[in-house]
């Protein structure tokens, strides 16, 4: 999905997922005809509960389109690690133009977070952070570079497996 090599990636069969729109855009193709009109999507689904993904469709209808993407989106889950209804530590991603910081918030933050960022964090069951959003707006990249930052957050315990310490010393230093 990604080209991220450490991914645990998720099989859709026995899970309840939603799936969210995230964009529909109405694309042209110009030919000697006139114009032919097509529309793609994007959408990402989730359990909400540390599993989602993400997936592009194209068709001449809309419909069609956004059926396509979520098709597309369950091939691709992947399971995030979330810890109390929020991640474990603060990470960023970059993807294309649209750069994506993400950081652990107390209960009762919410989610603080632009739409595209959202409905990403909302599916995969994350219900309080904190994230901002740079550079580009595209919600593809933005979804993209979503994916990435959570794609990136460690456990604590994998995190103290690769050091060579116990799970104390990564708490305490």
């Amino acid at each position: 999905m990604l080209g991220l090599d450490n991914i645990e990636k998720v099989k859709p069969g026995g899970l309840e997922l939603k799936d969210r729109l995230v964009a529909v855009n109405r694309v042209t193709k110009v030919t000697k005809g006139g114009r032919a009109f097509g529309f793609s999507a994007i959408v990402v689904v989730g359990d909400e509960e540390g599993v989602i993904g993400y997936g592009l469709g194209k068709s001449k209808e809309v419909a069609s389109a956004i059926s396509k993407a979520v098709e597309e989106a369950k091939k691709n889950l992947v399971k995030v690690p979330v810890v109390n209804g929020t991640i474990h530590h603060q990470v960023s991603a970059r993807y294309g133009g649209a750069d994506v910081f993400l950081r652990p918030a107390s209960h009762g933050t919410g989610v603080i977070a632009g739409n595209t960022v959202r409905i990403v964090v909302e599916s995969a069951g994350i219900k309080d952070i904190l994230s901002k959003s740079k550079g580009s707006s595209n919600p593809h990249n933005v979804v993209k570079a979503t994916f990435k930052a959570l794609l990136d957050i460690r456990r604590p315990e994998e995190i103290a497996r690769m050091r060579g310490i116990s799970l104390s010393k990564v708490f305490n230093g």
